[in-house]
Order: C-alpha cells, then sequence, then structure tokens
C-alpha cells in the first residue's frame, strides 16, 4: 500500500537476549514504521491475552524512547496476558491513550520532544483514575518525590527485575479494573468529608477536590475503617495492589499529598492520623487544630 512499508522486527540484542525470562527462537510479527513522529509500533498477536469483566482486552500503555526496551516490555506483556500499547514518543502516547482507554501507563521520563514529567501531568490531566507506574534510570530521590508528587502511583528505577514488573503492573491493573466496576452509588461521610464512589470524586464542606486514583483508593479505605488503625501491610494490599508495602517514598509521597488536599497539617493532622509502627487512622470527628 502506498504511504507505508513493512519492516521486518530488528533481532533482539545480546544485552535483550540475556534478560529475557523466556527463551524465544524467533518472533515474526513486524514492525511499522510511520512516517514524521508517529514511533514504533509493535503489532504483537496476543498469547492467551487478559480480558476484563466485559470481555475486554486489557490494555497496558507503555511509553519509551528506548525501541529494544519496549520490545522487551511489549513481549513481556503479552506472556503475562496483558495487551501491549506501546509508544516511543508522547504525541503519539496520548493518541493511543484516548483511542485504546488502557488499564495501566508505563512511563519513561527521558522522553523527546517533551519529557516524562510532561507526560506525567497531561495523563493525570485527562484520568484522574488511571494507574501510572514510572519506570526510568533515574533514581534520585528528588525524581521519585516529584513523579509521586505530580500523580504517579508508583516508581520503578533501571535495571529492573522482570517478574516484579509485570507483577506490580498486573496488580495496577487489577485495582484499575475494581475502580471500572463500581456501579452502585455510594457515598462515604467523615465530617465535612464526603466521597462519591460512584463519580469518584471527593467533597470537602461542599467544595470538590480532585484527587488522583491512589489518593482516592487510601482514603475510601481510610473511611471505611473510620476511628481505626490501619496497619501498611493491609494498605499495601488494598491500597496499592500488592502483598508486600511499596517503598517507604511512594508511601510518605501519597500519604503527604492527601494530607495537604485534605486541608491537613503534616505535625498536628485533622483527618489523617499516623500510628508510629503499625499505620494510619482517619477519625470520624476532625480534631481542632490548635489555636
Amino acid at each position: 500500500m502506498r504511504g507505508r512499508r513493512r519492516v521486518q522486527r530488528p533481532r533482539a540484542s545480546a544485552w535483550l537476549e540475556a534478560r529475557l525470562v523466556l527463551r524465544v527462537e524467533r518472533i515474526d510479527d513486524p514492525l511499522t514504521l510511520a512516517l514524521g513522529r508517529t514511533p514504533v509500533s509493535l503489532a504483537l498477536r496476543g498469547v492467551g491475552a487478559a480480558e476484563n469483566d466485559a470481555g475486554q482486552r486489557v490494555g497496558i500503555l507503555v511509553v519509551d524512547d528506548d525501541r529494544e526496551l519496549v520490545d522487551l516490555l511489549a513481549f513481556l506483556m503479552e506472556q503475562s496476558g496483558l495487551t501491549p500499547l506501546c509508544a516511543t514518543e508522547p504525541v503519539a502516547a496520548l493518541e493511543l491513550f484516548d483511542k485504546e482507554d488502557p488499564y495501566v501507563a508505563v512511563v519513561d521520563l527521558n522522553l523527546k520532544p517533551w519529557d516524562g514529567f510532561e507526560l506525567l501531568a497531561e495523563l493525570r490531566r485527562r484520568s484522574a483514575r488511571i494507574p501510572i507506574l514510572v519506570l526510568t534510570g533515574r533514581g534520585s530521590e528528588d525524581d521519585k518525590v516529584r513523579a509521586l508528587d505530580m500523580g504517579a502511583d508508583d516508581y520503578v528505577v533501571k535495571p529492573f527485575l522482570h517478574r516484579e514488573l509485570v507483577a506490580r503492573i498486573r496488580a495496577l491493573a487489577r485495582r484499575a479494573q475494581m475502580d471500572r466496576n463500581v456501579i452502585e452509588p455510594t457515598i462515604l461521610e467523615a465530617g465535612p468529608l464526603r466521597l462519591d464512589l460512584k463519580e469518584r470524586g471527593l467533597q470537602i464542606d461542599g467544595a470538590d477536590v480532585r484527587l488522583t486514583g491512589t489518593e482516592f483508593r487510601l482514603l475510601e479505605y481510610l473511611m471505611r475503617h473510620l476511628d481505626s488503625v490501619v496497619s501498611t501491610t493491609s494498605l499495601a494490599r488494598h491500597v496499592w495492589g500488592y502483598d508486600d508495602p511499596p517503598a517507604r517514598d511512594v508511601v510518605r509521597v501519597t500519604v503527604h499529598r492527601l494530607r495537604r488536599k485534605l486541608g491537613d497539617d503534616g505535625e498536628s493532622p485533622r483527618f489523617v492520623h499516623t500510628v508510629p509502627g503499625v499505620g494510619l487512622k482517619l477519625r470520624s470527628t476532625p480534631s481542632q487544630r490548635a489555636s
């Protein structure tokens, strides 16, 4: 067809082959190169791709400028029953996001023409619900805190363990599925807080407050356990979807961000209280601010 050309998939480098969990003889699916700014698009056919309750495939948006790494991630997603939606630059990533409605986004920070932080902000602007995992070689605390503060749900530094990364992505996908399954209108209230589980919205004294998906789940879980101490293990399982607690920075930044949106003071909070060595507690009656 005019304007399109078929390009054979390049052989994986020794670096890539050495890191594949499963031995691969050959993958004949094509790489399609489009003109202009459109990136490599991986057309891997599904190997028992996972489906949601409505029979739709569970799409995972993968954005990284390293084509070999995108190749590897797509392979791992397919082998895990997920559907990779791959892009190597932000513009095409947003096109895929709007078209495919992915369950999870996996985003690198070193992108062009704008960096991963800008893409993260735009994804979060378009959806407060989609879980976003940052996968990057940048491991400084400043980068981690900035990404989490901008709405990332998890942060993984390269090089990474394949099985662990896939487990994290699948956990985020399960959370996304649960979010989408909320049908019956349910309201949770605690003092001036009003959480709408159907509309995924929070009001404080009647004013709308925008939360990210992780912030919403954290507040929802705390509101379902008012005046009870919730352990970090329980939070990991029900908020982050992990059997073990996520990285300390992830929890700390998420709690700090939620407190800030609730108008809380970390030194003398009204709503979310830390019980040292145990977990968190949300009071049904807000504490009075110190005068």
